[in-house]
């Protein structure tokens, strides 16, 4: 057990609590450090078959990136803090992992939190549980690529996209979410769902999991030498802005682009390829 975090294991099974109910599970980098190590040790331990993620209290599954120790750090020493190069939460950048993982969501999973449940293969929410992509707030290019991974339609993607919240329910109809439990229910069911994966043959389940996930729409390289420039694109000065604003509880002050030309001179397919 960790700091930041809970790791349990019931034979087979992995579960792994966020541990920050404090700051509603957001994740700073050593909680991400704590992450990483737990889902290594998934990967790399062959007696482990399963894992359920989850955050600790009632209240969120994670808030994302904990923009208030952010703020602060960049105000002392002027940098950002980096993610593990296996991404938020130890599961958002890594690929090398052919093991199912389920995501049980208790309340709020906000942006890092919403990319923690878009990278895992079953998904159960709380009825009460709230869902945001929040890159376009805090970011120079909105979550592009979530809507087209999560191969919703485009009108629901965009709404994804644009930072817009969605409820347990909604996400629950457009098909992003599995099951959707009462508070009681979350973690019975998830083992329920474990349970069922633990009978399946072990090729049979790695190997469903591993076609399963290569099947999943990618933007492709054109695209996203495209979102490479759009993320260069505008003026830097309010990715730190939004992180501020959020940290000292004030509207934001964004200044857009450093040119205000640029705001027509947006870099397109054409011109990245």
């Amino acid at each position: 057990m960790g700091q930041y975090s809970k790791v349990e294991i019931d034979g087979r099974l992995m579960t792994v609590t966020i541990n920050r109910p404090e700051v509603y599970n957001a994740c700073h980098p050593m909680a991400n450090e704590e992450l990483v190590a737990a889902f290594d040790e998934f990967h790399a331990n062959p007696e482990l078959w399963v894992a359920i993620i989850t955050g600790a209290g009632d209240q969120a599954f994670c808030a994302g990136n904990d923009l208030k120790y952010h703020a602060e750090l960049q105000a002392k020493t002027g940098k950002r803090p980096v993610h593990p190069a296996k991404g938020f939460g130890g599961l958002t950048n890594r690929y090398d992992l052919e093991k199912p993982v389920i995501a049980a969501v208790n309340g709020f999973a906000m942006g890092g939190g919403f990319m923690l449940v878009e990278r895992t293969d079953l998904r159960l929410a709380v009825r009460e549980a709230i869902f945001e992509v929040s890159e376009a707030k805090r970011w120079l290019l909105g979550g592009y690529n979530h809507g087209h991974i999560a191969n919703v339609p485009y009108p629901i993607a965009m709404e994804m996209a644009l930072g817009f919240r969605f409820t347990a329910q909604r996400f629950y109809e457009v098909g992003f979410l599995n099951r959707l439990v009462d508070a009681a229910d979350l973690m019975p069911e998830a083992l329920k769902m474990a349970e069922h994966l633990l009978t399946l043959p072990p090729a049979s389940r790695v190997n469903t999991v591993h076609m399963m996930r290569q099947m999943r729409p990618a933007p492709g390289p054109d695209m996203q030498k495209l979102a490479a420039a759009l993320h260069e694109h505008g003026a830097k000065s309010d990715l730190m802005e939004s992180r501020a604003a959020f940290a000292e509880k004030r509207k934001p002050n964004f200044k857009g682009w450093n040119d205000p030309e640029d705001r027509y001179r947006l870099p397109r397919l054409d011109s990245v390829k």
